[in-house]
């Protein structure tokens, strides 16, 4: 799924306050690490995932086999920190980050 620029430029306004909900270390991917995202995305359709990890390449990797396995969409990508988007299925208003 792509974002148009307007969707990209909101959702990074969004993103600025929100804290990562989910950290990834040097070990890489794990089937928990992969729930935990795939559930935070379901619960809040945007997400911050950090990434504790040296190379950068690595981390360009690792973030672009996450969005691929959690089927989101990169928003924007600082650093360590990646801001990701996947639209749920029924959007929870009381915890959705874009609905409030």
């Amino acid at each position: 799924m792509s974002l148009t620029p307007e969707q990209k430029k909101q959702y990074r306004t969004i993103g600025h306050s929100l804290n990562p909900l989910v950290t990834i270390a040097g070990k890489g991917m794990t089937e928990n690490i992969q729930l935990e995202v795939d559930r935070a995305l379901e619960d809040h359709e945007l997400i911050k995932v950090k990434f504790a990890v040296g190379d950068r390449d690595v981390k360009k990797q690792l973030i672009k086999e996450l969005c691929t396995i959690v089927e989101a969409t990169i928003v924007q990508e600082i650093g360590n920190i990646a801001l990701i988007y996947r639209p749920a299925l029924q959007p929870n208003p009381k915890l959705s980050n874009l609905l409030r």
